[in-house]
């Protein structure tokens, strides 16, 4: 017999329907349930890929005598954290500031009025880790309920107090300059694990953002930054975290070194990493980065992406009920299928290419993961090519040639589950990458990939004037949050500097003037929310660059672009005010700021606005690429066009001339431009 839950769209939410749990989705029956029987609410938050939440799943909401207990005292809410970042972020608040600290499954307790009284993560269903059952918990919370619920609402009030407070306080605002930005670095590289690579300790998280903002660095030749960068991006690619095999990245590594991931894999990490190893190519032209890059992506478009054109949320850390089984390797295994492959292959003769591949990924009979293989780089592409006779770049084809064969075998195994929701967010960071990969790496098939995306992602979900956040199987939920609408913004931005096709340009647009109109806090920044969304205890308003960027730092930089392409010097103003408060912390805490760093940093720069004007019917409207694409421009936003461009066209175009009809491009700093040049060598030159 199936809950409520078997109704709803999302993949965690559907996860649970069989539970004996009477679960409820997050709203207005729910809510009023609870307040006409006066029950505490039990609110559970996770998602689809989390390991924990399958396994408290398992233990507690599938047990009969667990499922009594919660039906009898409460009113039980399942939320996927993915489609509800605002409840996810409002109630992780109330976790941490109750417990010190967070994390999925969240476990919450709420008043009838919603707020949280008590909270944690996990709760195992017999006591360990220093944690109460789960089944203790709910009837000791059931019977205080009953028994001193006023010393809980009391919590309660403090709790929600306490919150409020936080997202009020106002940071001082100290001016912009590039000396916070030299501190950032300093900051980071203080903080760096030079031994292994990464910040921190164990589970050890991949930094893009960071890294994204010291590769911005780099170019503009600060060294230890592109020291810092490459160092990390290369003990990442080289360890386990890294699918060799397939392409892409799981969410983490559970060892300091980088060697057993937990392996589920996100759509946004892997947007997020494939971009910055496309500039670390850019930056350093080394081919091992292009190489992860573009295998990353090939994973994305192979595993990740609808019928339609949508990419999917994320791939399950489990298969068969074990974690990682669909990525693990026996030496037997691998001995067969490369033994069998070059038995009926005349490629790299003088190569045995078993004892090849052992040596490059450190297979062994014993394994390094419970008696199995998690394959990761032991040996560099210089030294294989001197072991082997090779040249390096032979070393590369012969490790893609072998990876290969071992997919084809992979995909033969049962996968692992697919959360196969479509969000805008995640989305717009995938078809950013596709966009920026197809115009920086020549690469059509991307762009043809970029163009289906967001034509998906605009008739599909932006309806009757609105941006939705979620679609999956046709049916549309929940309203766009701030980082949906930024996002968006800065994708569209992408793909039209990609193809320079006026409409995304003009959908980028529509986008920002709602984010401005529906988002805005007068006082600073951006909410999280629309004006007209759900009221909840507080109106959230999200600054820290987690997993994924903010809202606020994705809107700062949409600003900044769209005010450099259409001469909006107020949208500049917005920019940098939206920015002045989370300065102070930005040295503090960089690592939880990085989107904010790359987008002030880009801020100081100044931008340099480039238009580009070519005569009609011209047959190489892109004969500026080997000059502007050939290494990474964080600083330029590019407008072209046929001359006379089209009114609805970047402003940055109107009022300007074709010179002896050929093209002709205009370089602006502060909306202030130099002489117009025509040749590849004058452009060369002023983009130094």
């Amino acid at each position: 017999m199936t809950n409520r839950l078997a109704t709803e769209n999302s993949p965690y939410l559907i996860q649970h329907a069989n539970n004996p749990v009477d679960w409820f989705p997050w709203g207005p029956e729910a809510l009023e349930i609870a307040r006409s029987e006066d029950k505490p609410i039990f609110l559970s938050i996770g998602y689809a890929a989390c390991h924990w939440c399958h396994v408290m799943a398992h233990e507690s909401f599938e047990d009969p005598q667990v499922a009594e207990t919660l039906n009898r005292y409460f009113i039980n809410i399942k939320v996927d954290r993915e489609e509800r970042p605002d409840l996810d972020t409002l109630y992780m608040d109330a976790v941490v500031a109750m417990t010190g600290q967070g994390g999925w499954p969240m476990s919450v307790f709420l008043t009838p009025k919603c707020e949280p009284f008590y909270g944690g993560t996990y709760f195992p269903p017999e006591p360990r880790f220093n944690l109460p059952s789960f089944q203790d918990v709910i009837r000791t919370v059931a019977r205080l309920w009953l028994e001193d619920r006023e010393r809980l609402i009391t919590s309660a009030s403090e709790i929600v107090q306490h919150i409020t407070s936080v997202k009020s306080n106002r940071e001082k605002t100290t001016p912009i300059s590039p000396q916070i930005m030299d501190q950032a670095v300093y900051r980071l590289a203080q903080a760096y694990d030079w031994e292994f690579g990464g910040w921190g300790q164990a589970p050890k998280f991949p930094q893009p953002m960071t890294i994204e903002f010291l590769l911005q660095r780099a170019g503009q030749g600060d060294k230890l930054a592109l020291d810092l960068a490459l160092h990390c991006l290369d003990a990442m690619s080289q360890g386990g975290i890294y699918d060799v095999v397939g392409g892409g990245f799981a969410r983490y590594s559970t060892d300091n070194k980088w060697l057993v991931p937990h392996f589920e894999k996100m759509l946004y990490d892997n947007a997020l990493l494939a971009k910055v190893y496309l500039y670390a190519y850019l930056i350093t032209h080394e081919t091992r980065y292009r190489e992860v890059c573009q295998s990353t992506l090939n994973f994305l478009v192979r595993e990740m992406v609808s019928d339609e054109g949508g990419f999917y949320s994320s791939l399950d850390a489990d298969s068969e009920g074990e974690e990682g089984k669909y990525y693990l390797w026996d030496l037997a295994e691998i001995q067969g299928c490369l033994e069998n492959a070059q038995a009926r292959s005349t490629k790299f003769a003088s190569v045995n290419w078993f004892d090849f591949y052992v040596n490059a990924y450190s297979v062994t009979r014993d394994g390094n993961y419970e008696g199995r293989n998690i394959l990761h780089r032991s040996m560099n592409n210089s030294d294989l090519a001197a072991k082997y006779s090779l040249s390096e770049q032979e070393v590369e084809n012969l490790l893609h040639d072998l990876n290969v064969f071992l997919l084809a075998i992979r995909s033969k195994r049962i996968r692992p589950t697919i959360d196969d929701k479509v969000l805008v967010a995640w989305n717009a960071l995938a078809l950013t990458v596709f966009a920026e990969a197809a115009r920086y790496l020549d690469q059509p098939a991307y762009l043809e990939i970029a163009c289906k995306n967001a034509s998906f992602l605009w008739d599909k979900m932006y309806l009757d004037n609105r941006l939705y956040r979620s679609w999956r199987e046709g049916l549309v939920r929940h309203n766009g949050y701030l980082d949906d609408y930024a996002g968006l913004t800065l994708a569209f931005l992408a793909l039209y500097q990609s193809n320079f096709e006026t409409i995304w340009f003009e959908r980028a647009k529509i986008l920002l003037v709602d984010l401005i109109a529906h988002f805005r806090d007068p006082e600073n920044g951006f909410y999280d929310t629309r004006d007209d969304h759900e009221n909840l205890l507080l109106r959230v308003k999200n600054l820290q660059d987690n997993a994924t960027p903010s809202g606020n730092s994705l809107a700062v930089m949409a600003l900044i672009e769209l005010a450099s392409l259409d001469g909006e010097t107020g949208w500049l103003e917005i920019a940098k005010n939206a920015g002045l408060f989370v300065i102070d912390n930005l040295v503090m805490h960089p690592l939880v700021y990085g989107n904010w760093l790359c987008a002030f940093n880009v801020l100081l720069s100044p931008v340099k606005e480039i238009a580009l004007l070519f005569p009609p019917n011209y047959g190489d409207a892109h004969w500026y690429n080997s000059v502007l694409w050939s290494t990474y421009r964080p600083e330029c936003i590019v407008a072209a066009a046929t001359y006379p461009p089209e009114q609805r066209s970047p402003k940055l175009l109107h009022h300007r001339t074709l010179i002896d009809n050929k093209p002709t491009v205009y370089i602006c700093r502060n909306f202030t431009c130099d002489l117009p040049i025509q040749t590849l060598e004058q452009l060369r030159e002023k983009l130094l």
